[in-house]
């Protein structure tokens, strides 16, 4: 059975060094990765995912917001990124959005941010560091708590950027202790996940991978065309079932 390939665009200032990462949580989760960025010809027809990952701030003027002085911005990714989700809803193509990926994905569908959200969720706190110091809490009922759990997860945190108002069929699958969103899902095909944290960093918690094996999963059902949401279920639940079964052995 041939791996799922998943595209995946990076920082033209940092792509070098992340998209090895993301390459690695990939193909551990049984996907194949391909670099995706702007200037260069990319066919969404030709992947069977994609990974919206981490880096610039996206431009206010995507989503009808004010510049705020510290923003480093790449038009040019914004517009490919844009538009590499809008035709992911239009193919049936399943997304996973890392920290600005998930912003992305809500500016995508029509959502806001906001620019400075430590400012706004004053409770919340900045670390600034890929270990997983901050700490987030799971939506009850969303997919990504059948994907990864419902315990709360520690996780790293790098952005000042945060999703404000929903875009359009989105709900919120974590946030943070003082309140700011930290993930959201997509309701309905095609799967679509964006968390605000960089997993690709913590690829030794298996909670962290289960978030790349529900792409792959979710990139296998749609080459079968079968329901994504359904296959990303069905195989968490084997997935908990053998880690179960792989305890009880182990006494």
């Amino acid at each position: 059975m041939r791996r799922p390939v998943i595209g995946v665009t990076t920082s033209q200032r940092s792509g070098w060094r992340i998209f090895p990462l993301v390459a690695l949580n990939i193909w551990l989760a049984g996907g194949r990765a391909i670099r995706w960025g702007a200037g260069r010809r990319m066919d969404v027809s030709r992947a069977d995912g994609i990974v919206i990952g981490g880096g610039d701030d996206i431009s206010p003027d995507l989503y009808g917001g004010e510049l705020v002085s510290a923003a480093r911005l790449d038009p040019a990714r914004d517009k490919l990124e844009q538009e590499l989700v809008q035709e992911a809803l239009q193919q049936d193509t399943p997304v996973l959005g890392i920290c600005r990926g998930s912003q992305m994905i809500n500016v995508a569908l029509g959502g806001t941010l906001d620019q400075d959200a430590y400012a706004t969720y004053t409770n919340s706190r900045l670390y600034r560091t890929i270990l997983p110091r901050k700490r987030v809490r799971v939506e009850p009922g969303t997919r990504l708590m059948q994907v990864a759990g419902a315990k709360p997860m520690r996780v790293n945190a790098l952005h000042s950027q945060a999703v404000c108002i929903l875009g359009t069929d989105l709900r919120v699958a974590a946030r943070d202790s003082g309140g700011m969103i930290q993930g959201v899902e997509r309701v309905r095909d095609p799967f679509m996940l964006g968390v605000q944290w960089h997993p690709e960093h913590l690829f030794y918690a298996h909670r962290q991978r289960a978030i790349f094996r529900a792409l792959v999963t979710a990139a296998r059902a749609g080459m079968d065309r079968a329901d994504q949401h359904e296959a990303v279920d069905a195989a968490s639940d084997h997935d908990r079932a053998g880690r179960r079964e792989a305890t009880g052995l182990l006494g």
